[in-house]
């Protein structure tokens, strides 16, 4: 489940110093995939009440969905925030 977090983390290490527009968008992704791996955690606790079974595959949809949506924004140049999303890093 962390495993999640660490490539987001090191893109934004790596790559924060190209540029506003590609620190913003490591930034983005660092702290959607901190919230999601926050939110799986939840769900994954939850399963005991069964409410994390129908938790964990909408999460994991998701994850997906924002993902390709923040590419294709990136990908025409524009920026992109992330839904849902908690900002634990900071600009």
């Amino acid at each position: 489940m962390l495993f999640t977090v660490v490539v987001p983390l090191v893109a934004y290490l790596v790559l924060r110093d190209r540029g506003g527009f590609v620190r913003e968008h490591t930034r983005q992704a660092l702290n959607f995939h901190i919230t999601a791996t926050i939110a799986s955690a939840v769900a994954t606790a939850t399963t005991v009440l069964l409410v994390g079974f129908v938790l964990l595959p909408i999460i994991g949809v998701l994850v997906v969905v924002f993902g390709i949506l923040a590419a294709i924004a990136a990908n025409q140049g524009r920026f992109y925030r992330y839904p849902l999303t908690i900002e634990f890093v900071k600009a």
